[in-house]
């Protein structure tokens, strides 16, 4: 059975039970999903290819290296990649650097599928793809 892919993603998140659903309902919506429980396997897969991400969805805690350092080794070594940053803890888009801002979205832990779905699409867009580097360039 062939679908189409809109994207690939990378989820990052030590609850397991919430890795599996956003992974089982983002491939189900046409993504292509991989998802690590810590940031350490997540950001050497990521090396391997940065480029071939589209969004990450990361908690902020996490085991061994937070996911406030990890957001900002991944926003520096893609330029358009997308980050939706998912977690229960208190967080604030102000605290992320200037550049990074825009490439940012919130969402606080519990939330809905759907919820993560519209979370999704606002930053990619319908393409599945972050929109050009160009137009962050004339932001910044």
């Amino acid at each position: 059975m062939s679908r189409p892919v809109h994207g690939r993603i990378l989820i990052v998140d030590d609850e397991p039970s919430l890795l599996g659903v956003m992974q089982q309902y983002l491939s189900r919506l046409g993504y292509e999903v991989e998802a690590f429980p810590a940031a350490a396997p997540a950001l050497e897969r990521f090396e391997s290819d940065p480029e071939a991400y589209s969004l990450v969805v990361a908690d902020i805690s996490l085991p061994g290296i937070s996911g406030a350092e990890m957001i900002p080794r991944l926003l520096e070594r893609h330029p358009r990649l997308r980050i939706l940053v998912c977690t229960g803890l208190p967080f604030q888009l102000a605290d992320v650097a200037e550049p990074f801002r825009g490439r940012l979205e919130y969402l606080q832990k519990p939330f809905a599928p759907q919820m993560l779905a519209a979370a999704v699409e606002r930053l990619l867009g319908a393409s599945g793809q972050p929109p050009a580097a160009a137009s962050e360039a004339s932001a910044g």
